[in-house]
């Protein structure tokens, strides 16, 4: 099995965006709808499923994402009869179909008769049937009978007029992200020779001298297998494996993908990725490369994060897709299924949540899934059809978010992109891997919080941030947060050095270019490749916690925050660096008077240095002082020269859509809060949920007063 590293592909050009087209004779639309799974009831019900698909503005399904025992019975019989009937009954309705390769679970016969398809544990022990993504992506095998699947797929439809697009498998890595098997170690070795060349480079890049780990020859490498419990694995090892592991996956859709192109060339391809602010299974932005459009599934978090959680991990989709549309494949009318609790909507926040995600940039709005499943382990998963029926809530809300997306799409909305902000978040899926291994400072700090709370700490203080790919063009914003980056190459080293000096300005955080690439150690102080540019170093790191009575739980900041988790102890200041912020602490702690906020001016720009934990508030409550500092004066900025970069304070979340062509703009206004939020609206009000205009005689005049109830939204055309 030959394997393309992440690195060699991750500089490698996008594929051009290919988004799936109507079906003859209709007119382009925002898609709507979601995953249909007619196999799972008697076909009586199909002819009411597509009437009522039909009443809610259901305009695409995704259908035969599981369908592999259905499809194929055994190893040599097909059936396409069913498959055939329920596409063309919904052909013939208007409502187009995102067809599944139908790989993403193997069915019993093959596992069965191929069991060492199976992957296996980091023990050794086997992942049985009975769920799903039982299958190890390494598996010549495997590959042979998924690969079969793809070309008898599209042989039969290729001729189809109402498929649109190929969903390639489905969240692959959801659960089959790790394999230690043969199959696997075989994959792995042969992936470090793509990377290294030569088994002294993989020595080199894993610091093997340490503990007599030095190998002579590629087959002495093995997966991270288990090594007793408290034992610290290899951390370059460990990060090269979750390379391999994103790449070994990867190398699967495109040899799926290549298949189905090959017969059906006319047909756009994507499978549907995980991203949210937890969600770093995948190097997502490498993946992005390798779709013709990019799709994501995405759960909220429950409680008071729920709005901006969302915010974040549809702008970072929007990163990953360079601006271009892209498609939500799935996300809930409610209550998901694998929680512990599995906590319901609020009120509004099934409508809110979808317009959330098209102004961040999504043409396609789906579920998991049209009709509420009857048995299985998703029964209590809710869908847009519900146990209940169509006299809910939530079919009401499904139907009415219909018609909100057909005025979206008729006044235009397709053709708009999100806008530009002047502030970039950066996230990294490799600082992310690197921060998780079990052997740093404190397990409390890794890299995926820190961006979440920048975002959020922004958005109080009125400023929609970009959440940004590391790989992407971050440095062409205006101002760019590099939030905990813990792995800083020299190419991007270099970036941060040239981004500054011509201009830029950048916040840089605790726990950002500690290490290069291989996870080794940047020497000189932290943070050791870029202390030059902010002007700061520290000498150790300082972990806060109450695991020991008498231990040094948090710090409190001279502005009046508190830091927590972690704290870099500096003691090396240029002497043009400005300190903005110290620690007020007892003596014996050391930390007393340490410069805890900075700025340094560094070329023609300016780079800032958070040296501590603070969380989405301390940072919000810093953040004035910050921007101050910075030269950043965003809430006095008008409007027009911060598209979409621009809030009531910490009240609403605002966004905007371009259309780059003729100027037009589309803004979307969120209300935060669970209070009633007054904000004046410019332009012609489109949509209104939860919202109404207090004075209706000035309505659709230049700018209104609106009030926006909890989970209210507006949107407005200008």
């Amino acid at each position: 099995m030959t394997l393309h590293s992440a690195s060699t592909d991750a500089s490698s050009q996008r594929r051009p965006l290919r988004w799936p087209q109507p079906l003859e004779g209709s007119a382009e639309r925002i898609w709507y709808g979601g995953d249909y799974n007619p196999e799972q009831w008697p076909e009586t019900v199909w002819d009411e499923d597509i009437e009522l698909m039909k009443q809610a503005g259901v305009n695409l399904v995704s259908v035969g994402i599981f369908s592999w025992a259905k499809i194929q019975p055994t190893a040599t019989t097909w059936d396409f009869d069913w498959l055939d009937r329920i596409v063309n009954k919904l052909g013939m309705a208007d409502i187009a179909v995102d067809l599944a390769s139908a790989t993403a679970s193997p069915p019993p016969w093959l596992t069965k008769m191929h069991p060492e398809v199976l992957w296996r544990d980091e023990r050794g022990d086997i992942c049985w049937p009975g769920a799903r993504q039982h299958w190890r992506a390494t598996s010549p095998v495997f590959k042979d009978y998924a690969l079969a699947l793809c070309r008898k797929m599209a042989e039969h439809f290729r001729d189809n007029p109402y498929i649109v697009s190929w969903h390639v498998s489905n969240e692959y890595g959801c659960h089959n992200r790790f394999d230690y098997s043969d199959d696997a170690m075989r994959a792995f070795q042969n992936w470090c020779k793509l990377r290294y060349g030569d088994i002294q480079a993989v020595n080199e890049a894993w610091g093997t001298s340490f503990w007599s780990q030095q190998m002579t020859d590629f087959s002495e490498i093995v997966p991270p297998r288990f090594i007793g419990e408290g034992n610290f694995m290899n951390p370059g090892k460990l990060l090269d494996f979750k390379r391999f592991s994103s790449d070994a996956l990867k190398e699967f859709f495109m040899a799926e993908r290549d298949v189905l192109a090959s017969i059906t060339p006319n047909l756009p391809l994507t499978t549907n990725f995980m991203v949210s602010s937890t969600g770093y299974p995948l190097n997502y932005d490498d993946w992005g490369s390798q779709v013709d459009f990019v799709s994501n599934d995405h759960y909220f978090l429950p409680g008071e994060a729920h709005l901006d959680e969302l915010a974040y991990s549809a702008s970072l989709v929007d990163g990953i897709a360079r601006k271009r549309p892209w498609f939500l494949m799935e996300h809930s009318t409610g209550a998901v299924n694998w929680r512990t609790v599995n906590y319901a909507k609020e009120k509004g926040q099934l409508i809110r949540d979808s317009l959330a995600h098209l102004a961040f940039g999504s043409n396609a709005i789906c579920y998991f899934q049209w009709r509420q499943s009857r048995a299985g382990a998703e029964k209590f998963h809710t869908s847009m059809l519900p146990h209940a029926g169509t006299d809910t809530q939530i079919f009401r809300d499904v139907c009415e978010l219909g018609r909100d997306l057909n005025v979206l799409s008729t006044t235009g909305l397709n053709h708009t992109t999100l806008s530009m902000s002047a502030v970039a978040v950066v996230v990294d899926y490799e600082s992310e891997w690197a921060t998780e291994h079990t052997a740093t400072p404190t397990q409390r700090v890794r890299h995926w919080s820190e961006p979440l709370d920048w975002f959020r700490a922004l958005l109080d203080n009125g400023v929609t941030a970009d959440m940004v790919p590391i790989a992407a063009d971050w440095d062409s914003y205006q101002a760019v947060v590099l939030p905990s980056v813990y792995l800083l190459d020299e190419r991007n080293t270099q970036r941060v050095h040239d981004y500054v000096e011509a201009g830029g300005k950048i916040f840089v955080t605790y726990f950002t270019g500690i290490s290069d690439v291989n996870d080794r150690v940047w020497l000189g102080g932290y943070p050791g490749s870029i202390s030059e540019v902010v002007g700061v170093s520290s000498e150790e790191f300082v972990p806060l916690g109450s695991d020991f009575d008498g231990t040094l739980e948090y710090l409190d900041l001279s502005n009046g925050t508190v830091a927590h988790d972690l704290a870099d102890r500096i003691t090396r200041v240029a002497d043009t660096t400005r300190v903005l912020t110290t620690y007020q602490a007892p003596e014996w702690t050391g930390m007393n008077q340490v410069p805890a906020i900075t700025v340094h001016e560094f070329g023609l720009g300016i780079a800032a240095y958070v040296g501590c934990r603070l969380g989405r508030k301390g940072l919000a409550q810093s953040m004035p002082e910050l921007l101050d500092a910075m030269g950043l004066q965003f809430s006095d900025a008008k409007q027009s020269e911060m598209p979409h970069a621009w809030n009531e304070g910490e009240r609403t979340l605002r966004v905007e859509r371009v259309n780059a062509q003729t100027g037009e703009r589309f803004i979307f206004v969120f209300n935060r809060t669970h209070d009633a939020v007054t904000i004046p609206v410019e332009g012609t009000c489109l949509i209104m949920s939860r919202a109404v205009c207090k004075d209706e005689a000035s309505e659709g005049l230049g700018t209104a007063d609106y009030v926006l109830q909890a989970n209210g939204v507006i949107v407005s055309k200008v």
